[in-house]
């Protein structure tokens, strides 16, 4: 009980941060200048030492925590939005590591502005977007279907259309990866990576 509450509430941290991280990169639908320069207003909010604390920290006792429930659960969850559940929470839990790490990476090590070009570099240039279109894909319909699975057990007793409801947050998810898989390589037509994001493709 106590490992479920604290995967909770961690996991609620995350999500407002990613609820501002989708948002930002759905403003890449109007430019690339105001995508950066969102983010430029986003980081006075999140870039600093205590909400960079706070933040590593809930994605590590997400992590943690959501490994524990899975192990205690997968072989007894029953049902679509149960098994999704803990199938989203262990694929979204791959991606935070990854991800995290390839942050870490750029900004610490290669000394980049891990702006929109750095999480646009690897969707625009084959073949290495073979991988990164559906790394990015998942993880947003990961995302989604996470916030589903969790509104379904908790509405299911309550609502008859709790089906229905989670059905409509897994559809938002859906369009939510054409939108910004659109907006990240403009219209799927490729942007031109500055050449010192080139590393990050292999250039």
């Amino acid at each position: 009980m106590l490992t479920r509450r604290i995967h909770y509430y961690s996991g609620v941290t995350i999500a407002l941060f990613v609820t501002l991280h989708l948002i930002n990169h759905t403003v890449s639908l109007i430019s690339i200048e105001k995508h950066i320069d969102m983010m430029t207003q986003l980081r006075k909010i999140y870039r600093n030492i205590f909400a960079e604390i706070l933040l590593l920290s809930a994605v590590g006792v997400q992590i943690y925590s959501g490994l524990q429930l899975y192990r205690s659960k997968y072989k007894t969850a029953k049902g679509f939005y149960e098994k999704l559940q803990l199938w989203s929470g262990l694929y979204l839990a791959i991606f935070f590591v990854i991800h995290l790490s390839a942050m870490m990476v750029g900004r610490f090590i290669l000394e980049l502005d891990t702006n929109f070009y750095f999480g646009a570099a690897g969707l625009n240039h084959f073949p290495v977007n073979l991988f990164f279109i559906p790394y990015y894909s998942l993880a947003i319909f990961s995302f989604f279907a996470h916030l589903a699975s969790i509104h379904y057990q908790k509405m299911k007793s309550r609502h008859k259309d709790a089906g229905i409801q989670s059905g409509i947050i897994l559809s938002i998810g859906v369009i939510m990866i054409f939108l910004l898989m659109y907006g990240l390589t403009h219209g799927f037509q490729g942007i031109s990576i500055p050449d010192a994001y080139g590393i990050l493709v292999g250039k």
